[in-house]
C-alpha cells in the first residue's frame, strides 16, 4: 500500500481533440463563440422568466432551472478544453480531475432528471388540465427540483467513489479533453471490469430508464391530443416538440457513452463535444424560436428597458 501511495499519479495529461495546430485554433475560435452564446442565451432565458410575472408557472420554472444547469454543465468542461487548445501540454491535477468528474456527473444527472420532470409536467398539463393547478403547484415544483438535485448528488458521489477507490500508479495520459469515469478508470493499475460494469449499471440504467419514461410520457400525450381542439393540439405539439428535441439531443449521447463499458474514445470525444457544448447552446434557440410566450416576454423586457433608459435621460 505504501508503494502505491509513493507512486500514485498526481496529474493527468489530456490528448485533447486533435494534435493538428490549425484545427486547434479553428476549434478554439468556434467553441469560444459557442460557449459565449451558451452563457448569454441561457442567462437571457433566466432573466426573462424571473422578470416576467406571467411566466411564473411550473413549465417556465423548470425551464429556468434547465438553463442554469446548462450553464453549469458546459462550464465544467469547456473552459478547460479551450485552455488545452492553446497549450502544447494539457495537464490537470488528480484532485481537479476528480472534482471535474464529480460536477460533470452532478449536472448531467440533474439535467436528465429535470427533463423527466418536465415531461411529467407536460403530461399533467395536457392529459389532466383540471387537476394541474393542484398537482403542480409551486411547492411541488420546488420539491421536485430539490429531489432531482439530491438524486444527481447521490449518483455523482457513487461515480466519484468508484473512481477514487482504484489505485493510479501510471500511465497518466487520458485520451479525451476532460475527466470522465470511463477514460480515467482505464488508467488504474488494477482490473477494472467490475467497476466498469457498476458504472454501466449506474449511469447507463439512469439514462436508459429516464429516456424510456420520457418516450412513454410523450406517447401518451400524443395519443391524448386527439381529444383536443385544433388550437390546443397546435400549442401542445409546439411545446412538446421542443422538449422532445432537447431530450433526443441530450439523451442520445448519454446513452451512447454510458451503456457499454468498452468504448472507442475517438468517437466518444466527438459525442462528448456534442452533449457538453452543442446541446447547451441549442437550448436557448429551441425554447425561444419555438415559443411565442418567451419571445414576446423578451420583446416586452427590451421595450421596458428602452423606456426606462429614456426616462433616465
Amino acid at each position: 500500500m505504501d508503494a502505491l501511495n509513493q507512486t500514485r499519479v498526481t496529474q493527468f495529461v489530456f490528448l485533447g481533440l486533435t494534435d493538428n495546430w490549425v484545427l486547434q485554433i479553428l476549434f478554439f475560435m468556434a467553441f469560444s463563440v459557442m460557449y459565449v452564446l451558451t452563457l448569454l442565451g441561457n442567462i437571457l432565458i433566466m432573466v426573462t422568466i424571473v422578470f416576467t410575472p406571467r411566466l411564473h408557472t411550473p413549465m417556465y420554472f423548470f425551464l429556468s432551472n434547465l438553463s442554469f444547469i446548462d450553464i453549469c454543465h458546459s462550464s465544467v468542461t469547456v473552459p478547460k478544453m479551450l485552455e488545452g487548445l492553446l497549450l502544447e501540454r494539457k495537464t490537470i491535477s488528480f484532485d481537479h480531475c476528480i472534482a471535474q468528474l464529480f460536477f460533470l456527473h452532478l449536472f448531467a444527472c440533474a439535467e436528465i432528471f429535470l427533463l423527466t420532470v418536465m415531461a411529467y409536467d407536460r403530461y399533467v398539463a395536457i392529459c389532466a388540465p383540471l387537476h394541474y393547478p393542484n398537482v403542480m403547484d409551486m411547492r411541488v415544483c420546488v420539491q421536485l427540483v430539490f429531489a432531482l438535485w439530491l438524486g444527481g448528488t447521490v449518483h455523482s458521489l457513487v461515480q466519484t467513489f468508484l473512481t477514487i477507490r482504484l489505485p493510479y500508479c501510471g500511465p497518466s495520459i487520458i485520451d479525451s479533453y476532460f475527466c470522465d469515469v470511463p477514460p480515467v478508470i482505464k488508467l488504474a493499475c488494477t482490473d477494472t471490469y467490475l467497476t466498469g460494469m457498476l458504472i454501466v449499471s449506474n449511469s447507463g440504467t439512469i439514462s436508459l430508464f429516464c429516456f424510456l419514461a420520457l418516450v412513454t410520457s410523450y406517447t401518451v400525450i400524443l395519443v391524448s391530443l386527439r381529444k383536443q381542439s385544433a388550437e390546443g393540439r397546435r400549442k401542445a405539439l409546439s411545446t412538446c416538440s421542443a422538449h422532445f428535441l432537447m431530450i433526443a439531443l441530450f439523451f442520445g449521447p448519454c446513452i451512447f457513452l454510458y451503456t457499454h463499458p468498452d468504448t472507442n474514445f475517438s468517437s466518444d470525444k466527438v459525442v462528448s463535444v456534442f452533449y457538453t457544448l452543442v446541446t447547451p447552446v441549442l437550448n436557448p434557440l429551441i425554447y425561444t424560436l419555438r415559443n411565442e410566450e418567451v419571445k414576446n416576454a423578451m420583446k416586452h423586457l427590451r421595450q421596458r428597458q428602452v423606456f426606462s433608459m429614456k426616462s433616465c435621460t
